[in-house]
């Protein structure tokens, strides 16, 4: 014990020391900002009903049609080059089907990217600037636009907006605070500070990224379904205290889903996800439980670890660039450990899924996924399945199929917690 508390007084340092450091891409987290962060607690939000390209390889403009004129902040970003509208939250009711690219966009998307805040983001097929960019009040029956056209630059010409040092950051769309201390006034002080164990549920994907799509379901509605249903069956045991990283269809950055768990402390972080195999790469199906890895098992792995820690740049801005943790001699400590604890907790999960759901052949796999990275909260990422397999998908869809997944995936988690609680005595298993 008092080695693992020396442990923690050296993490703790570095990571104090590596939270001084610049961010390398707060530029360009920051560009993408909008100004204005308006309350979710608004009834009514503006309705986007149609929006449309035209144009060509040299001019191209789109046009977003709105019951109402909204503010907006327009930026391009390299890398690859992309055009990020951040807006006011809106209700996107769109016909299916739109986001099909025309001219100098090869395809674009939109969703909630925070609280209050919804994006639209386009893929370019090269360099381009914003020419011009506008908001048209309604008139003459017509509904108020934006308008955003985009011209064709050269390579040496193109210059990603720059940010002004003071926008914002992104915030996260759920509260990273510490856990909660014992209340200042004199009734509240005789109630007992919650120090049961924390276990974070994050529903992979989420507004403006749906993941993978099948038969008309995307992945972040499945998991989000099954992490609600996760969340309700270990509440009930009164064990736990259960937080999501996202409740809702919220997009949060993948650094964002770490903090989460490492600011209060998890006794253990689930990342849960429902992959889909390109058509070219055959037909695969049942669970598969990831640990973190700097070399990936497979390929398959690699291909998938890849898509996942791609999912920041979907949204419009990409972390891959930040630094890592400075003291990572320090860290490896405490990381050696906490990857034998997710080890050990991956055997238990599957040991006790494999009873009750369809496995993948080979159902233990490692890669190096960027949300599986706090150095100090043992963590596993687990695909319940394949959204492009027939069978899974009508498992993922399944009431039944989701409560015995659940039930058994609780019984994976009460056995390693009460493990982990009797080794470190009476205190929450960190």
């Amino acid at each position: 014990m008092a080695s693992r508390a020396k442990q923690r007084v050296l993490l703790g340092c570095a990571l104090l020391c590596a939270a001084a450091l610049p961010c390398a891409d707060s530029s360009r987290l920051s560009a993408a900002e909008s100004q204005a962060q308006p309350s979710v607690a608004a009834a009514n939000f503006p309705i986007a009903s149609a929006a449309r390209l035209a144009g060509d390889g040299k001019q191209t403009r789109f046009i977003l049609d709105l019951d109402q004129t909204v503010s907006f902040r327009a930026v391009t970003l390299a890398d690859p080059y992309r055009v990020v509208v951040d807006v006011p939250q809106l209700n996107f009711q769109l016909p299916a089907g739109t986001g099909t690219g025309r001219g100098l966009v090869k395809a674009f998307r939109y969703g909630l990217v925070m609280p209050g805040g919804s994006r639209i983001v386009f893929d370019l097929t090269g360099p381009a600037k914003i020419a011009s960019s506008y908001v048209l009040e309604a008139a003459n029956g017509q509904p108020a636009r934006l308008v955003l056209e985009l011209e064709e630059v050269d390579r040496a010409a193109f210059a990603p907006s720059v940010a002004s040092e003071n926008r914002p950051e992104l915030r996260p769309a759920i509260a990273t605070a510490a856990p909660a201390t014992v209340p200042a006034t004199a009734e509240a002080a005789q109630q007992k500070v919650d120090d049961r164990p924390v276990v974070v549920i994050d529903p992979g994907h989420g507004g403006i990224d749906n993941g993978t799509q099948s038969s008309g379901e995307s992945e972040k509605n499945l998991v989000l379904a099954f992490g609600r249903a996760l969340r309700d069956r270990l509440e009930k045991t009164g064990k736990y205290r259960v937080v999501m990283t996202r409740d809702d269809d919220t997009f949060i950055p993948l650094n964002d889903r770490v903090k989460v768990a490492r600011n209060l402390k998890a006794a253990l972080f689930v990342s849960i996800h429902a992959d889909a195999l390109p058509k070219a790469e055959g037909d695969a199906q049942g669970a598969t439980i990831y640990t973190l890895s700097d070399k990936a098992s497979d390929a398959e792995a690699q291909r998938l670890a890849d898509a996942e820690n791609r999912a920041d740049a979907i949204a419009g801005f990409n972390l891959a660039e930040e630094p890592t943790d400075v003291a990572d001699i320090l860290i490896d400590l405490t990381q050696r450990e906490t990857r034998t604890f997710s080890s050990r907790f991956a055997r238990l999960l599957m040991g006790e899924m494999k009873s009750s759901v369809r496995m993948h052949k080979h159902p233990l796999k490692s890669a190096g996924f960027r949300v599986l990275k706090a150095p100090d909260v043992p963590s596993v990422l687990v695909e319940i399945g394949y959204v492009s397999n027939k069978g899974d998908l009508e498992h993922l869809v399944s009431e039944g199929w989701r409560s015995r997944a659940v039930g058994s995936m609780a019984q994976a988690i009460d056995a390693f917690l009460a493990k982990r609680m009797a080794t470190a005595g009476a205190g929450p298993a960190n």
